[in-house]
This record gives structure tokens, sequence and C-alpha cells, in this order.
């Protein structure tokens, strides 16, 4: 039996009853893309086990959500071939769906819940995924669910959005505790018994099941596809099994260096966890379960008052401390952010100070402007930029430090702190493996001053924005590796 999911992490997504002779208990995966570590599956199993009913999980791509492209379709796809490859000997039925034209896939869902007795799905709190959730599950006759497994705190455990990353942290040692002991199941199928579902010839020949030549996701399957062609895939290999084995490199290479050398340029000790976070092939819990347990670590350990400060509460070694720092606090500071704000995305939502600040400095005279066409094709006069630009084009990511001098520099040649605003999320969005994230927005509004303070002195264009140059990280970092492998 699996134990059952915590109630702050169910969310009712319509008003419609169970359906007590439906054929089957609907998982609608659209975020938690794993066979693992889900809460969301562990509440679709709790109610198959309750109802007796099959399972069924559905997993589906449309070909026309925004910046859909090569790079982002194959590294979805790739999950879908891990997760059927991991069903396979399950008692469920998976199927999974590529949508091959726009709008192929309008109906398939309310299809699938006509004979479902309850379908669960993801509770994502960005891009186009809630308003998704909200208008299928207002059509649906039966009821809707949506799980939050995003990270360690329940989205709804904090009543307010936090404004510092400090202040988070604070609450998070006063708070987050009890959550440590909950976690979604490892393998919730493990023993899961039960005839697997049928699906109706109708559903299986409007929406056919994805082959197994379209999930391996290459050049030549793409290509036939409606999506962006000039986006390539970024050399990494999507799915659970990829996420897993970038967990075992980090714990036994870089997590040792990563307090220290998180951002050294040309040995950079970060997880690389981010793209398969955003996209559900890995969960957070799972990577905190490795952690605690190369700590061998228990909640005993947690000092008694915590200060808000980086280093100390969790009672681990540095490095540890360090990294859990940025998988915690930090990214789940994004998703308190999305879930509560839903102008997470407008210039609006900038605190006070820095919309006052850049509002005065906005017709500041700018020595250099680019337009976007200009800043996609890395054609600025700054070489480092235009490095930073080239990785994020070719590799879908750009170095840890640099990341941050790369919207710096698009906010200084920008007419308008608004026009740098569009074209960091233009840019991010089309290129970063794990764009459209909460946690990705987060560093591009930190940009513009959210989660920061005031700096002086009081600048051109920055006004009290914390201000960067290029020539100051030429100086902190080693950069001649970098430069040489991100030239033009």
């Amino acid at each position: 039996m699996v134990p059952s999911v915590p109630a702050l992490r169910i969310h009712t997504a319509n008003d419609a009853p169970v359906r007590a002779d439906g054929d089957y208990v609907l998982y609608w995966m659209i975020a938690n893309r794993r066979s693992q570590w889900n809460y969301s599956l562990d509440r679709a199993v709790q109610w198959s086990e309750e109802l007796k009913k099959p399972l069924l999980i559905l997993e589906a791509v449309r070909c026309d959500y925004p910046w859909a492209s090569d790079r982002l379709h194959a590294f979805i796809l790739q999950g879908m071939a891990d997760n059927r490859h991991h069903l396979s000997g399950k008692s469920v039925r998976y199927y999974p769906y590529v949508e091959t034209e726009a709008a192929a896939g309008k109906g398939l869902v309310e299809a699938f819940a006509a004979q479902a007795s309850v379908v669960v799905t993801d509770d994502f709190p960005c891009f186009f995924l809630p308003r998704m959730v909200r208008k299928v599950a207002n059509r649906l006759s039966v009821k809707c669910e949506s799980i939050d497994s995003n990270g360690l705190l329940p989205l709804q455990a904090a009543d307010r959005v936090f404004t510092r990353a400090y202040d988070f942290r604070r609450w998070l040692h006063k708070n987050l505790a009890p959550f440590l002991e909950d976690a979604p199941q490892e393998d919730p199928l493990v023993d899961f018994a039960f005839p697997v579902a049928e699906i109706s010839a109708d559903i299986r020949d409007r929406w056919p099941e994805a082959s197994d030549e379209l999930l391996t996701a290459t050049p030549k399957v793409l290509s036939k596809l409606p999506i962006d062609h000039q986006v390539c895939p970024a050399g990494l290999n999507g799915g659970t099994s990829a996420g897993s084995q970038m967990i075992h490199c980090f714990l036994t290479d870089r997590l040792a260096r990563y307090a220290d050398e998180r951002n050294d340029a040309e040995n950079e000790a970060v997880s690389g966890f981010s793209p398969y976070l955003h996209f559900g092939h890995l969960s957070a819990h799972e990577v905190f379960a490795r952690i605690v347990q190369r700590e061998q670590w228990t909640p005993a350990e947690l000092a008694e008052k915590g200060n808000g400060s980086r280093e100390g509460w969790w009672g681990m070694s540095r490095e540890a401390e360090s990294f859990l720092d940025q998988l915690i606090t930090w990214r789940e500071l994004g998703y308190n952010m999305s879930w509560q704000n839903d102008n997470y995305l407008q210039f609006e939502s900038l605190p006070e100070w820095a919309q006052i600040t850049l509002a005065k400095h906005s017709s500041d005279p700018r020595e250099y402007l680019y337009d976007l066409s200009e800043f996609e094709a890395a054609v600025t006069h700054d070489e480092v930029w235009n490095a930073a630009q080239r990785q994020l084009v070719r590799n879908g990511r750009i170095h840890n430090y640099l990341r941050m001098l790369w919207g710096k520099k698009i906010v200084e040649w920008s007419p308008t702190p608004r026009d740098a605003l569009s074209v960091m999320i233009e840019l991010n969005n089309k290129y970063a493996v794990d764009g459209r994230n909460p946690n990705s927005y987060s560093g591009i509004f930190w940009v513009l001053g959210r989660y920061d303070r005031a700096w002086g002195p009081e600048r051109p264009v920055f006004g009290k924005i914390r201000y960067m140059s290029s020539l100051n990280t030429v100086r902190k970092l080693k950069l001649k590796g970098y430069l040489k492998e991100y030239s033009g």
C-alpha cells in the first residue's frame, strides 16, 4: 500500500465527482515526467487501490507550445522513451502521444477522461501548464486533482511571497523540518498488481501511440515535426536514466568541489540537474535523498535555531550545505513566487524600489544599443558577453557566473529595462534547456532587482540596481579557455 500523499500537495482542479463505474484511473503526466519519486504517481496508485481500478498513464507533448524546437522536443521524447522502458514490466498501461501537427491532440485528454473514474495530473506553477490544466479540468465530467511534487516544501505551505532569499531561508529554518520526513515513493509500482487498462480503438486510431522510432528523437524524426529546427539539440540526453547518471557523477566527482569551484569557468563544478528537474525527469526529493545518504545525515542534526545563514543549519559538510542552498532555498524561492503571483512574468512584479530606480534612469544615454537579432547572433562589442551567448545557443546553458553578467549587459545595452526583460525572456526560453521555469525566471528578474537590494553608488542606466562589468569578470575568473571554446 502506497502511503497517503500529504494533503498540502493535493489540489482539487474541478468540482466533478469520482465516477465509480469508470474503467481506470487516469494519470495525465505533464510536468513530473518520471515513474519514480513522484507524488502524482503515488496519488494515482492510491486511487487505483482504493477504487480497485487499473492505472493508465498518459504522457503527451504538443507541437505548438511556445518555443517548441528540436532542442526541447528531443529532451522530452527521450524522457518518454525512458518512461516506456521503465514501465514496460509494470502492471500499468503507459500511453505516450506525440502531436505531429498543430491541434491534432485536441480532445485527447477529454477522450481518455470519459472512461476514467478519476483524473490525476501534475501541479506545476509556471509556463502554460496551469492555464492548460484549468481549461481541461473544467471540461471534464470526472474529478480531477493536480498534485504538487515540485520540491521539498509544498507550494501551499508558505502563505506569503518572499522578496529576499535571506527571509525565505530564515522561514525554512523554522518551518521546513517537518516536511523532511515526507517523500514520494522511490518505486510506487513495485507491488502494484492490477490488470492492464484497455484503450478503445477509437482513441488509438485518432491519436496513435508514439512509436519507438518516434521516441528516438533523431534528426530525421524531428525534421518531420512542425517545430523550430534551427534550435538544435543541446547534446544532453533527456530521461530519468540520464538524470540518475548525472546524480552519480555529481556526487562522486563535483560535489566535493562545489562550494569553491561552482563558478570556475575552466572546470565548473555544477550539478547539471536543472534541465532534468525542469522537465520532471529528476525529483528534488531523490536528489536530497542521495545527498542525505552521502552525508550519513539525519534530521536530528539540524540546528535548533536557524538565523538565515547559508551554512550551519543543516549540520552537513560545507559543500553539501552550499548545494542544498541552491537546490532548496533558491530553487523553491522561485516556485513560491510563481505559484502565488500570476504576474511573476511582468515587469510590475519587481520590487517597488527597483521599478522606481529603473524608471528614473530609463532615458539615460546608452553607449551601446543592440536589438534582439544582434543579441541572438552574439555580435556585440564585448567578447565575454558574446561567448556566453554562444554557449547558450550551442549548449542550452550559460556558465553559472557569466549568466548573471549576460543579463546585466542586456540591461545596459537595451533602450529600456522593459526591452531588456523581453530580450532575456526570449533568448533564455528559446535556447536554455531549463528555461520556462520558476527558477529560470528568478535568475532573469534578479538581474532587474528581484530578491536583491539597492546598491550604491547610483549609476547611469542601472540606478541602484546591482552593476556587473566584463572587466571585473575577466579579473575574477580564469576565462582564457572558455573564451577560446566559445569564440566566434
